[in-house]
């Protein structure tokens, strides 16, 4: 389940140790390059108030169901007692909540956020999320392998809303290829 915020959070890694085991970091991808994605959302209560409780409850669930998908490469995990943290809040305030991950490729990532079961949690974000005002998610390619921290995922998220779609920071609606993609 998530981190409490406002309480300290679980040490994270981002090393080759939180990778699925059932799936290696180049499946499903011939590119020297992956797809990292970051999403931030913005607490509407604490996390473990009522309100919240659905989204805590189903949690496990959807990261199960995303370490599962084909095209999955990593995410960032909690420690072992609490693999579904999603919050840091050395680079994020306490009330933001993280998903830090990488795929094989941009289609993958799609056809797992919106088409199937992460879908219908997806559709009840504004239940448990406010509005942040600006731009919530980034994708940028990472060389095969590599792991982004929070802090990269952080800085590809201010370039974005800063300077807006780029093959350093984009987004769905506006994708960049991979550097190889011929």
């Amino acid at each position: 389940m998530a981190a409490m915020p406002n309480t300290p959070a679980p040490a994270r890694t981002a090393s080759t140790d939180s990778v699925s085991p059932a799936v290696s970091p180049a499946a499903g991808s011939s590119s020297a390059y992956q797809l990292a994605q970051l999403n931030v959302a913005q607490l509407r209560a604490p996390i473990d108030s009522p309100q919240l409780a659905d989204f805590v409850a189903g949690l496990h669930k959807i990261n199960q169901l995303a370490e599962a998908s084909p095209g999955f490469v990593w995410r960032l995990i909690g420690d072992e007692a609490n693999p579904d943290a999603t919050y840091e809040p050395a680079v994020f305030a306490a009330d933001v909540l993280v998903n830090l991950s990488v795929w094989a490729d941009i289609d993958t990532l799609w056809d797992f956020a919106y088409r199937g079961p992460h879908l219908d949690y997806l559709r009840r974000r504004g239940e448990w999320f406010g509005d942040i005002g600006e731009r919530s998610q980034v994708m940028w390619w990472v060389p095969a392998g590599h792991r982004p921290t929070e802090q990269e995922g952080a800085e590809r998220l201010e370039l974005l809303r800063r300077n807006g779609p780029s093959p350093e920071a984009f987004t769905f609606r506006q994708r960049h290829p991979a550097p190889d993609a011929g």
